[in-house]
């Protein structure tokens, strides 16, 4: 028992001041990295393509009327796997240029953030809409010599902006045919008297077999894909 008791760590945290200035760099870049990855989950969502897949996945699923299948956990990840395909070129260039020089010391912690977030701004910018920077940029009160020069401030809010137009103009395109779909069902319904049973029982079966044979997650991952203007 006592030999057990005495392999049991010890662990203590010492809080002290800095003899030199290399040490309080040192402690500033492991202060960054630990905001750096806490703020990852919303760098992910609002400066990549995640917003605009999993609003259009939402939607889909709302226009078949199926509840919760697919959960949102599979909904999640799936936009997080398509987001991480379509943004693998971006996010390579990032770490060759950005994070490989940094972790070797050929850079600084600015020149860094800086080379890491211009793949990140010419997508951002290729992506927004123009009427929403515009917007933004008026809000601000500022003017810019071009579109280069406009901070990440304005760009970032610009772009989710644009993102949640985008997904929700392409969910209305996704409800179309199953709202023929369920006014088809309603009217046999009507016709044939049955007022009491309600349609969206009888016409989700029909849209999932629709969906089904027309190989619609394809289609439509398809169409979320080549939304993205790259």
């Amino acid at each position: 028992m006592n030999s057990l008791l005495m392999a049991i760590p010890n662990i203590s945290v010492n809080i002290g001041g800095a003899d030199n200035p290399t040490e309080v760099t040192a402690t500033l870049q492991i202060l960054l990295f630990i905001t750096v990855i806490a703020l990852a989950p919303s760098i992910l969502i609002m400066m990549t393509s995640f917003t605009r897949i999993i609003v259009m996945l939402h939607f889909m699923r709302a226009a078949m009327a199926t509840q919760q299948t697919p959960p949102n956990q599979v909904l999640v990840g799936l936009a997080l796997f398509l987001t991480l395909f379509l943004m693998a070129p971006i996010f390579t260039e990032i770490n060759e240029n950005a994070v490989k020089p940094y972790t070797s010391g050929l850079i600084s912690t600015e020149e860094a953030l800086s080379t890491g977030m211009r793949p990140l701004r010419k997508f951002m910018r290729d992506q927004a809409e123009d009427r929403d920077v515009a917007m933004f940029i008026e809000l601000s009160g500022e003017t810019f010599a071009t579109q280069a020069d406009v901070p990440d401030r304005i760009l970032i809010p610009a772009f989710v902006l644009g993102e949640l137009t985008k997904g929700f103009r392409m969910g209305f395109i996704i409800y179309i045919p199953f709202i023929v779909i369920d006014m088809v069902v309603a009217s046999v319904l009507m016709a044939m008297g049955m007022m009491m049973l309600p349609p969206a029982m009888i016409s989700m079966p029909f849209k999932v077999l629709m969906f089904v044979l027309s190989g619609g997650w394809s289609f439509f991952i398809e169409s979320f894909m080549r939304s993205f203007r790259m």
